[in-house]
């Protein structure tokens, strides 16, 4: 632990991103510590329209906006997940899969988890008809009913998407209305593709391998309807604070965190904002409205610690970052302003990496090699080599041309280009950080394992799986791992029968659906 940080901010949403921008503002040392994704779950959120000042724009853009502006203050920002808090009085350290970090203060942001119902078969049909997120899972339904539970903003929101796909969609509210805005739930009449249930709950689904019929309840009343070819069921309940990991010193009230007026927690020093705070209102204008109040907050908090531990200013690094690198640029993968942006991280590399390009005549091959082509000038850390294949995919290789065991079956595109990177950098060294405890797990592995991870690039769930993965076989000559764009391989889509993603095959065998980090897929393994 070299560094001391003034606060730092557990989570990248919203009220993480606000909260960061009025403590660098005031000239404070922040870092924000984000485990998955930069922008939280508002990202997959298409259409922002009710932002003050904004007349419409994306959860995406609207975050980047923010990240650009705390970086311009100089937060600092690092892919991290914090595992534990400890409370040394006037010093909290905490305990991270990257190591241990201290500070004065720390604001805890770290979201919600969208919510399970627990109707019988959501569990058993998880990732085989049963969906939690329409941007990552809607194309698997391409001209099959659905059924979107939920009467929330979310549900609303996402079955009208949803219709981009789906030949019906029935939306299944408990209540006897919608719950968002009036605005927002008008939009469903227009839809014709859109048929409501209110008062209406699911009691089960059930089926062989896949989705088959789907049992309602509403009013006393229950029957069943049958989909002999499939269908699927997107659950838009809300969310569950993301706090089980909390110390057991931190107040909740069914999971949410109890602060006072000013965001404080009953920890001196720990401020709450955000979804996980207890509050009647959970939005995006109210999640920033929470950081900018937590922050200040804590600023006077930390002002009287200086002068309490006669601490000199810690000094700001206003270097201007970006976590999450993407192409988006529609005439080239990789533009130059993301060339500039990785040269630091190149420049870190401890030795040469080279990629061998598999390409064949299929049209996976044909984008693979106009992405080798680009990359091919990124780096002189970088060497490519091509070769042909029955099948286009990317090996990533040490220096003397031995294999890592990671490969890519995708264009490293959209949200897994940064897991491309992160890869390189494993193969390059030094590598991503891990604790000393999964290192452990790793070295455990003492036997030929297979993982295959099956992504969409559209998917925000999927690149902390393909990263960890990535981790785990560039630790451990035993482990090979291929991330898979599903959208290229629909026989092996049919061989799993998946119907939503992150998926992980273990051995060509054994399947996991689902987001998990790295020790809960060393547990797996």
């Amino acid at each position: 632990m070299e560094k001391i940080y003034d606060m730092i901010i557990i989570g990248a949403g919203p009220a993480g991103l606000s909260a960061a921008i009025y403590g660098a503002r005031a000239k404070y040392k922040v870092l924000v510590l984000e485990k998955e994704k930069i922008g939280g779950q508002i990202t997959i959120t298409h259409e922002v329209v009710n932002y003050p000042g904004i007349m419409e724009t994306s959860g995406e853009e609207l975050t980047q906006g923010m990240l650009k502006q705390a970086q311009r203050f100089g937060a600092e920002f690092k892919i991290s997940e914090v595992v534990d808090i400890i409370d040394e009085g006037d010093f909290k350290i905490l305990k991270t899969t990257t190591g241990d970090y201290k500070t004065l203060g720390v604001i805890l942001a770290p979201g919600a988890n969208p919510r399970v119902l627990g109707f019988e078969g959501e569990k058993k049909f998880q990732g085989r008809g049963v969906a939690y997120c329409a941007t990552c899972d809607g194309e698997f339904f391409k001209d099959k009913e659905v059924y979107v539970v939920g009467g929330g903003f979310a549900a609303v929101e996402e079955g009208i998407f949803l219709t981009k796909y789906a030949s019906k969609v029935h939306m299944i509210v408990r209540e006897e209305n919608f719950t968002c805005a009036k605005t927002v739930y008008e939009k469903v009449a227009l839809e014709p593709k859109i048929e409501t249930y209110f008062q209406t709950e699911v009691q089960s689904v059930n089926g062989e391998q896949t989705l088959e019929s789907i049992t309602l309840t509403s009013e006393g009343k229950q029957w069943t309807v049958e989909h002999p070819d499939g269908f699927g069921v997107f659950v838009f309940a809300g969310y569950v604070p993301n706090t089980s990991w909390l110390p057991k010193s931190i107040e909740l009230d069914k999971g949410y965190i109890v602060t006072d007026i000013n965001r404080k927690t009953n920890v001196d020093g720990i401020y709450g904002a955000g979804d996980v705070c207890i509050k009647n209102l959970r939005q995006v204008v109210t999640a920033v409205s929470d950081g900018a109040l937590a922050a200040t907050s804590l600023e006077k908090v930390v002002h009287d610690l200086h002068s309490k531990l006669d601490l000199p200013e810690f000094v700001q690094e206003v270097v201007e970052q970006k976590e999450e690198v993407k192409a988006t640029s529609s005439d080239a993968f990789i533009s130059d302003q993301i060339k500039t942006q990785l040269a630091p991280i190149f420049g870190k590399f401890e030795k040469k990496v080279l990629i061998k390009g598999y390409l064949s005549n299929d049209k996976l091959s044909m984008e693979l090699e106009g992405f080798l082509a680009e990359f091919a000038t990124i780096s002189d850390k970088v060497m490519i080599q091509k070769e042909t294949s029955s099948t286009g995919y990317l090996e990533l290789c040490y220096e003397d041309g031995s294999s890592s065991g990671i490969s890519f079956y995708a264009v490293p595109g959209g949200h897994e280009f940064n897991s491309f990177i992160v890869a390189l950098y494993n193969v390059a060294g030094p590598g991503k950080d891990i604790s000393n405890e999964d290192l452990d797990k790793i070295a455990a592995i003492q036997k030929d394992t297979k993982i295959q991870v099956f992504i969409s690039l559209s998917c925000t769930m999927c690149p902390e799986v393909v990263m960890a993965t990535g981790t785990i076989a560039a630790k451990n000559q035993y482990v090979q791992t291929q991330a898979i764009d599903i959208a290229h391989f629909p026989e092996l889509k049919e061989k799993y029968k998946i119907m939503s993603v992150p998926c992980m095959v273990i051995n060509e065998e054994v399947v996991h659906f689902g987001k998990k980090n790295i020790s809960q897929i060393l547990d797996l393994l």
